[in-house]
């Protein structure tokens, strides 16, 4: 969500260059080496800007005014080339039935009122009706779950997998189910809402007092002043409901999620839990004990409709999904309902929202989770080290602390909450963001993350109402005018790209590609970073190196964060990473991976190695041993 973040601070701990140590080996700690796959790439696709050709971007335009994208719109040629670029998931974005301030009342669709709406487009995680999508995506409203159906037949048939959005921590204020299967009540339905809590009401109240809108500040209006019959000021909601982010006031604050309602889960205002605790070292039980556990359990209400709304979206063919804000909900709820999607799709690819590293473990060993976002230590530090504010110093320090969990951490440069690289808020330039991307990609098994757009180095530059520069607005019918370029009337070939833009989408191409098909990704690492600091003249903190291997497969990876300036120097390979890899005396080859226009050699003289480096700004190898 784009929102006022809950203020997590990070400290990498102090970084000590032992002058003359030797770094530890570190191997895949998560896996055997009999279940190590290869790496997984997912793109991540704003399916309502994806393939809308118009330029127009009026702020605050209507549908009509600025376009949208559609289901339709991820034609096979489309989806080929995202298959092509290196991707293995498609995360669509927005599918989910959210407000929208468009008339869809001829579909049997109430309005939806802008006093709790954000933009008019709407935020993707006020979902309105789990059981339906946007109809803004379809052609046909009518049959806007049957054109959905139909994109994930195609994106299967392109060799892709399907992943969407499920947002437990919080609706829609006017959550309204049209479609529920049969049995299936809507979130609140049953409430008795003369409670501020019982265990098996859907929300929280405050009883005896309305809802009021927000207070609007520095200028803000909804649809930005413009008459509507509903922005009167004015929303039903009696007795009123807690806000989303927690905030228990009848009138939340404006920077309050104040579109949505917060969901019980059976925590009481006091913080006591009304359902049964996991059994101490549970973390260490598979999916299949964790369902065995719960099969029996009395559970909120709440849990079981969001397990419901997972397993109806499994069945309809979706491979996975990601999760918003799930630190915000009990651990014991995701093992609760991620074991059982395990027990209908064991394959199923279940990634969380969760910044507070103290929370990591459990949310993945108690709460089975997948994957969770690498926010707040690499991101983090490399956006620092890209802003030419940072060090590479920090990141080795952050693969040691997550070794025993890096395999979960998914590493990514961009998605919708955060600023574009090529945003002069951010980095001002999408080659800035080159060799971030290339340690991102490779200093982990995790999967990588890439946001639409990124590897065309669109800037996010558009200000079309709600949604401000330097992200792209998830909030407003909007063009994206890089993206566009790529799309090309939809022909989806680049036709009317620059050629900067077209050199960007090589290098994504040519990186994303090597890591799904690489083993040596898959396997191994080892720092070199700490190494070379205390050993090598003319290797910076704007520099970082690292190892990874397998049995088949040796790398040795090499970037340079600086934008100005080249290096030269003796890349020193330590020595008990020559044993690892039982080289004996003499000289090998290496070739890039990336261009294959660099070459060198790895000498080893008394199983000490060097490896003779020339750089160029913003530059990285992938050097791998013949």
């Amino acid at each position: 969500m784009n929102r006022i973040k809950l203020s997590i601070i990070f400290m990498v701990g102090s970084f000590f260059l032992a002058c003359k140590d030797e770094p530890k080996l570190v191997a895949e700690q998560t896996m055997t080496k009999s279940e190590l796959k290869k790496k997984e790439v997912v793109y991540q696709v704003f399916t309502r800007l994806f393939g809308n050709t118009n330029a127009t971007n009026k702020p605050w335009g209507t549908l009509e005014e600025n376009g949208v994208g559609k289901f339709n719109d991820f034609t096979d040629k489309a989806l080929k080339e995202i298959k092509e670029l290196g991707v293995t998931y498609i995360w669509y974005t927005g599918v989910p039935h959210h407000d929208v301030i468009t008339d869809y009342t001829e579909f049997g669709i109430s309005n939806d009122d802008p006093d709790v709406v954000k933009g008019r487009a709407g935020s993707p995680y006020a979902v309105k009706d789990y059981y339906n999508v946007n109809p803004d995506l379809a052609e046909n409203p009518a049959n806007r779950l049957q054109e959905f159906e139909a994109l994930i037949a195609r994106t299967h048939k392109a060799g892709l997998k399907v992943l969407i959005d499920i947002v437990p921590n919080h609706v829609a204020r006017n959550y309204e189910g049209l479609t529920n299967p049969e049995g299936v009540t809507d979130f609140g339905a049953e409430d008795d809402k003369p409670l501020t809590y019982h265990v098996n009401n859907n929300f929280y109240y405050n009883p005896g007092k309305a809802f009021k809108v927000p207070e609007w500040k520095d200028g803000y209006r909804p649809l930005g002043g413009e008459k509507h019959p509903l922005a009167d000021g004015k929303f039903d909601e009696n007795p009123a409901k807690w806000t989303g982010n927690g905030s228990r006031l009848s009138q939340p604050d404006m920077n309050d999620w104040y579109e949505t309602v917060k969901i019980n889960y059976g925590v009481a205002p006091d913080g006591k839990h009304d359902f049964d605790e996991l059994p101490d070292s549970f973390e260490k039980e598979d999916y299949k004990a964790h369902f065995e556990f719960w099969k029996d359990k009395t559970v909120p209400n709440s849990w079981v409709k969001f397990k419901d709304i997972a397993l109806y979206w499994i069945e309809k063919g979706v491979d996975g999904f990601r999760f918003d804000m799930a630190e915000m909900v009990p651990v014991e709820f995701w093992s609760y309902m991620n074991s059982a999607i395990k027990m209908k799709n064991p394959d199923a690819f279940l990634l969380a929202e969760v910044y507070q590293p103290d929370l990591y473990r459990d949310y993945i060993k108690k709460g089975k989770m997948d994957y969770l976002y690498d926010k707040v230590q690499l991101y983090d530090t490399l956006k620092n080290i890209m802003q030419g504010r940072g060090k590479t110093d920090n990141i080795p320090p952050i693969q040691e602390d997550l070794k025993d969990i890096e395999h979960h951490m998914i590493h990514f440069l961009e998605n919708h909450d955060e600023q574009r690289i090529a945003s002069p808020e951010f980095a001002g330039s999408a080659a800035k963001g080159k060799p971030a991307m290339v340690v991102s990609a490779t200093i982990s098994t995790a999967p990588t993350l890439v946001y639409f757009g990124q590897e065309l180095g669109e800037p996010g530059a558009e200000n079309t109402g709600f949604g401000k520069p330097s992200r792209t607005s998830i909030f407003d019918y909007i063009g994206v005018p890089t993206y566009q370029r790529w799309v090309n009337n939809k022909q989806f070939d680049g036709g009317k790209s620059t050629q900067e833009e077209k050199d960007l989408r090589d290098f994504y191409k040519r990186l994303l590609n090597f890591t799904i098909n690489s083993t040596a990704l898959a396997a191994n690492y080892q720092d070199m970073h700490t190494f070379n600091r205390a050993n090598t003249e003319n290797y910076t903190d704007k520099i970082l190196s690292f190892a990874r291997w397998s049995d088949d497969e040796k790398l040795v990876i090499v970037s340079n964060f600086e934008a100005e300036n080249s290096f030269e120097f003796e890349l020193k390979i330590p020595e008990e990473l020559i044993k690892s890899w039982n080289l004996e005396d003499g000289s090998y080859p290496l070739s890039d991976q990336l261009y294959g226009n660099y070459s060198s050699e790895l000498k080893v003289e008394n199983q000490q190695g060097s490896i003779s480096i020339k750089m160029e700004p913003l530059e990285s190898f992938i050097l791998k041993i013949n």
